[in-house]
């Protein structure tokens, strides 16, 4: 791509770049819609009556990534992640506390962007607290600290847990409660002696009574018919 100050110019890019002057009548490479595509070096030539001049521009593009931090479990361990996701150049990642932690790992993605992620196995009696990772990138002058966080499908999935157990166990002590219960009426029932049939009584003895009471029934009804 060039052009002249007589007004011949040439374009063999045809990729929407143009070459344009500023108001103080100096030449400048105008690129619309800048993407990834367009990364690179760029040589300019400026041939003037004195001679002329080179120049090599490295033009580059620099993506902020989203960052995030948490907490989570893995082979019955916990596992603190510090991740930089979809950013130009990679991102670097480091923590404020040193232990097992496996290098960060870079992915490349499409598009020439990167994800890195960092992977710390916390020991027994970490101040979760005070931990932190630090992410630094060109985007930033400083580097981002993030404190990360228990997921919270993490923590409730431990709360199903809990609540669980304990339901468990409260059924368990109540279970345990009702055989005792039901053990100690059985016992108690074998200790007790067999009670003593009623007395049998004497037909005897009820039939004067009987034919007493036969006797005024018949003397009230001869009464009832003397008043008819």
């Amino acid at each position: 791509m060039s052009f002249s100050n007589d007004g011949h110019s040439e374009d063999l890019c045809n990729d929407s770049k143009s070459l344009r002057n500023s108001s103080k009548a100096r030449p400048y490479l105008h690129i619309p819609n800048f993407s990834n595509d367009d990364v690179g070096i760029y040589r300019c030539e400026s041939v003037f009556k004195g001679g002329n001049e080179n120049c090599e521009i490295n033009v580059a593009i620099t993506v902020r990534p989203s960052i995030s931090a948490w907490l989570e479990r893995e082979n019955n361990k916990m596992v603190a992640v510090c991740t930089a996701e979809r950013g130009k150049p990679a991102a670097n990642i480091s923590w404020s506390h040193t232990g097992n932690s496996s290098s960060v790992e870079t992915l490349s993605e499409s598009h020439g962007f990167f994800t890195a992620e960092s992977r710390l196995e916390l020991t027994e009696g970490v101040d979760i607290e005070n931990l932190s990772c630090a992410v630094s990138h060109p985007y930033w002058t400083e580097d981002q600290i993030l404190v990360p966080k228990p997921q919270k499908g993490l923590s409730t999935l431990w709360l199903y847990v809990f609540t669980g157990v304990a339901v468990f166990v409260l059924l368990a002590v109540i279970l345990l409660f009702a055989l005792n219960k039901i053990k100690w009426r059985r016992c108690q029932q074998s200790n007790t002696p067999p009670s003593k049939s009623a007395p049998t009584e004497n037909v005897e003895e009820v039939e004067p009574y009987a034919s007493y009471v036969q006797r005024v029934n018949s003397i009230y009804n001869s009464s009832a018919d003397l008043f008819t």
